[in-house]
Order: C-alpha cells, then structure tokens, then sequence
C-alpha cells in the first residue's frame, strides 16, 4: 500500500524538520554560490572577497589618516603643503577607494546572488512539481507560495547582508582592535572589545526574545495569505452561498493575529534601540576620557584623540544596524529552511535507479491483480486483472466510487499499486521513467481545468512544439474550431483562472483538442463528453472515435451509451470486477451491467417526455 506521508507544515514541508538548524540552510546555499560547472561564477566571488578585504582595509585606515592630517596641520605656522597635503589627499583617496572597492563588490557579486536565488528557485519549482499527487492533495498553495516567496527574498537579503554587512564588520572590529592597541595601547583596545561585546550580546538577546513575534507575524501572514487565495479561487462558491461576509471574517482572523504580532514586535524594538545607544554613548565616553587623558599628559595628539573617537563612531554605524540585520537574517534563514525543506520532501512516487524509458509499442495495457487503497485502512481495487490488446478499446464502467477512475492514476503512475503490477507492451510502469510514461498516454479528464492564458496555448500544452496549423486540426476534430473562430479574439482569447470564462462543453473540447495535439500512443477518456448536450457528444464521440481509431482507448463512463462500440466492456462494483464482455453479450447475461443499462434507459426516456397539457376545468 503507498506510504503515508509525515506530518507536515501548512505549506506542505516537513513539520519542524528544519526548525532550529539555521546552519543547515546555509550549508545548503553554499553549493549555489560555488557551482563545480561554474568557472566564472567562481572567479567572480573570489574577486569579490578580495575586494572586500581592500575596502575593510582603506576603511580601517581613514581614521589614522585623519588624525595624522589633523596633527601635521596644527603645527605653528605650518602651510597646507608637503606631508599636510599629502596626507589630506591620502585621507580623501582612502575614502575613495573604500567606497570604490565596495562598490566593484557588489557589482561582481551580483550575478553571483542573482545566479543562486534563480538556481535555487527553479531547483524548488522542478521539485514541487517531482513530488507525488498526494503531496498537492494535501498542500495549502497559499502557503507554499508565500514559503517560496519568503525563502527566495531569505536568501537575497542573507547574501547582502551577512556576507557585505554582518562578516565584514567583525573582520573590521578585529583590524580596529589591532590598531588600536599598536598605536594607542591595550586599554583602548580592550574599550572597544567590551563596548562591541557588550553591544552584540544584548542585540541578539534581545532579538532572540523578540525573534518570536516575527514568527507568530509570518505564521498569521501565511495564514491570510492562504484563506485569501482560497476564498479567490472559490469566488463563484462564496458567491452562491452570499459567504462573502463570513468570508471576510476568516480573513480579519488571521489579520487580527498578525496585527497583534506586529505591534508586539514594534513596541519591542524601541526597547532594542535605546539599550544599543546606551552601551555605544558608555563605550565613546570611555574612549575620550582615555584619549583626552593621553591628551593632557602628552602620550596622545589631538589627531590622536580624533582617530579614537573616528573608530568606534566609524564601528558603531554599522552597528547600528545589527538588530535589524541580525533579526532579519534569523528570519531569512528560517525562510530559506522552509523552502529548502521543501526540497527534502520524500518524492514518493520516484523513478528507480534502473529506470528505462518506455519501449516503443502497440500500447498494450495489462493490470495483474492489482490491489489499491489511497488509504491503507480503505482499499479501493481488490485485485482487478484486465488486458487491453494495442490498438483495442476497453469500457470501464460502474456505480460512483466503484474504483473506475482510480485505474488510469495507476497507469499514469501518480501512486503505486499496493500488490500487483501495471504493465504497457509488457513493461511494469514502476520500472520505465515517468517522463515517458506519460509521453505516451494522453487523457480528457472529467474536470478539465485550463491555465489562464489563450485558447491556442492551452490546446498547443499537449505538444509545446506543436505548429498553429496542428492545433487548428486538432480544434477541429474536437468540434471547438468554428466557435473559437466566431470569438472577437480567436484563438488568442484568454480563458480566465481555471478557464472559468469558457462553459463545461467548451473547456472538455479545448481539452480533447490538447490530448489530440498530444498524439499518444494510450488515449484515456474520463467522462470525456459528461459536459455536452446530447446532439454535441454525438459530433465528439464521432470524433474520439476517428482519433482513438489506431490507439488502445481506455473509456471511463458513466453513459453506458456511450461505450456501446467498445470491443470490452468491464464492470466494476467494489474494487472487483463483477463482469465483462461486448455491449450485447451482457445485456444478454441480464447482471448488473444490464441493470444499470435499463435504469439509464428508462431515466433517458423520462427525460424525452413531454409533459401533458393541464386540463381544463369542468364548467
């Protein structure tokens, strides 16, 4: 029986895996910023590196330069030429080549950032759409949209802040210290070891505890975000009911919660703030109490006393910031976790390591004692067995929930049979590759839904490659060609979300059209005409039968009329097959397949009825 997935998220990502293991989210965004198949990629970050080192180093040096100009103009008499100049002019080209080296950083980085989110994105992409049909049953879109979302802007604001912002800085600190002691003595040094100490430990404290409200904000964000595009998606069935007001209320829920938290979080910050400028006010007015002692007993310069109080100001501006960077570095990694969480979503439905692709074939279709439950505690088929011949058509009939569409799932492979085995042209469809696998089977689903595009992309999605004249054809045959015609737009009218702007005939031939286009080997009919009006199925059932004339066609049906033409005819009651035969041979046999025949009949004939004239009253 398939395997029951984990617990998860609302998003759909494993509950918790990743909660707390910031470091793993880094680990795994490592490989995109070192690509092995990436030379230039790579020689981009490690010029970067190297200029980053160039600019901490010009800016660790301004305030000497400073002080040491400053000192050299407040010699009596002295005239603003020779060392003066020369130093003033190796302040200014310090600054310069601070600003200049920072700025070539980020210009080589870029497309080193810009490679990695886009790198990162699409492996997600790809994946989510790896993952089994159960995976999406059971998803919240709104959610995994907002998670991918957050991971994707995670990673960008990690990339131009922890690594320009966060690591630069502490590599600073260290060159300030180093200065410090060797020019000035320990005791400034050791002032603004403390003082940053000090400063650092109470930011992430702090943050660490507020770190909570902004988790409840993105947990209430998602949330909103997820009943929001729910309710959008639903809009016809809010509608109905006249819910939009209990609509809104589900909404204001969770913007409630959200509102909550974020106030939560502002409030707290000011409490942040003003604990930084106390320890950096305490930490400088230390300093100048040092270098102004120097001063007056002659061990320091008034150059001296300004390039102290340069170092720790220069330090503390991009400190200031290190709550903000700090909590929201946190938050991105715990977004990109749970997007790279994402990424470790079990597949369920994988191919094996020996997987080959789909021989060439008839298209014979083989189910073997399949048993199946999308629950194991509910099984569904209870070892159905069938052959359909390549180039035959099978009827599967039978009462709703009997199984019936259950089987082309299994053929396409969206789960795996618990016990049996589904084979084409003698191949177990567990040991081909999916891709094609479902190369080769085409099918008009019951509900058919379309992408919110034009009417010629969502035909031409059968076969991307397809040229306009293939998809008029295919048009055509699915009796859509002159009505897509008759439309001010044509075939480049725009269908709506979920193609909610055609009717149910018209998106059922759009999609017989893409299955036409698609040109498969295995054609599956799923309730394909249960949208048309009788005269309508009779054009398509024409044309189904043109189309699936060379192909093994598999009929899910609930019209027995409709499968009278079949060469087998299979009825399911229960997950078992309880008959099977041509259309005459069961009536003949007068079970269930001819019960189900008559009650059609007799309900077709009520329906043709007209009804009687009302009698006039005696007079």
């Amino acid at each position: 029986m398939p395997r029951r997935r984990r617990k998860s998220d609302p998003d759909g990502a494993p509950q918790g895996e990743w909660r707390g293991h910031e470091g793993r989210a880094l680990r795994t965004m490592l490989p995109y910023l070192w690509p092995a198949d990436a030379p230039d990629i790579k020689a981009r970050v490690v010029a970067a590196v190297l200029l980053l080192i160039g600019a901490k180093v010009a800016t660790a040096l301004i305030p000497a330069a400073f002080g040491r100009a400053l000192d050299a103009l407040a010699v009596p008499g002295g005239a603003l030429v020779g060392v003066p100049l020369a130093l003033i002019l190796g302040y200014g080209a310090l600054r310069v080549a601070s600003m200049a080296f920072a700025e070539l950083r980020d210009y080589l980085f870029a497309r080193v950032g810009q490679r990695a989110i886009r790198t990162v994105a699409l492996a997600v992409f790809r994946h989510l759409h790896a993952l089994s049909v159960a995976f999406h049953l059971d998803r919240r879109t709104g959610g995994l949209a907002r998670a991918i979302e957050r991971g994707i802007k995670g990673i960008d604001f990690l990339l131009r802040f922890m690594l320009f912002n966060i690591l630069p800085t502490l590599v600073e600190i260290g060159l300030v210290c180093a200065i410090l002691w060797v020019s000035f003595g320990w005791e400034f040094a050791a002032v603004v070891a403390v003082t940053l100490g000090t400063y650092i430990a109470f930011t992430l404290t702090v943050t660490e505890w507020r770190l909570k409200y902004r988790r409840a904000m993105n947990e209430s964000d998602s949330e909103a975000s997820t009943h929001a595009i729910d309710s959008l998606l639903n809009f016809e069935t809010v509608k109905y009911f006249g819910n939009e007001e209990h609509e809104a209320r589900r909404y204001d829920v969770s913007l409630k919660r959200y509102e909550m938290a974020a106030v939560r979080s502002l409030t707290t910050l000011s409490l942040l703030n003003i604990g930084q400028a106390f320890v950096i006010a305490a930490g400088l007015a230390t300093m100048l109490v040092l270098a102004g002692n120097g001063v007056v007993t002659g061990a320091m310069t008034v150059g001296d006393f300004s390039a102290a109080n340069l170092y720790l100001m220069q330090l503390a501006v991009p400190l200031n910031f290190l709550g903000f960077v700090y909590r929201e570095i946190k938050q991105s990694l715990a977004d990109m976790e749970q997007m790279f969480a994402l990424l470790k979503v079990d597949r369920q439905i994988a191919d094996a390591p020996d997987a080959v692709p789909l021989a060439p074939g008839g298209g014979t279709v083989r189910l073997e004692d399949v048993h199946f439950g999308y629950d194991p505690r509910r099984p569904i088929l209870k070892g159905v067995s069938f052959e359909v011949p390549a180039g035959r058509t099978l009827a599967i009939v039978g009462a709703t929930g009997a199984g019936k569409s259950t089987i082309p799932r299994l053929l396409f492979r969206f789960w795996d049979v618990g016990a049996g085995r589904v084979t084409i042209d003698g191949q177990d469809v567990r040991s081909v590759k999916q891709d094609s696998l479902r190369a080769a089977i085409g099918i008009v689903p019951q509900d058919t839904v379309l992408f919110n595009d034009s009417i010629l992309y969502n035909i031409r999605y059968g076969r991307p490659d397809a040229g306009d004249e293939e998809v008029y054809a295919a048009a055509r045959l699915a009796q859509i060609h002159d009505f897509v015609l008759s439309l001010p737009d044509g075939y480049q009218t725009r269908v709506g979300e979920r193609g909610l702007k055609l009717s149910g005939g018209e998106k059922q031939r759009v999609a017989i059209a893409r299955t036409i286009v698609k040109g498969p080997r295995i054609l599956v009919l799923d309730e394909a005409t249960s949208a048309l009006d009788t005269h309508t199925e009779k054009e398509i059932q024409a044309a189904l039968a043109t189309v699936s004339a060379d192909r093994t066609t598999l009929v899910i049906a609930h019209r027995l009329s409709t499968v009278v033409d079949a060469d087998e005819i299979i009825v399911i009651d229960d997950g078992r097959i309880v008959e099977r035969g041509r259309h005459h041979d069961l009536l003949a046999a007068n079970g269930r397949y001819a019960h189900l025949w008559a009650r059609q009949q007799e309900a077709a004939s009520r329906s043709d009825e007209v009804p009687a004239a009302t009698p006039v009253a005696a007079q």
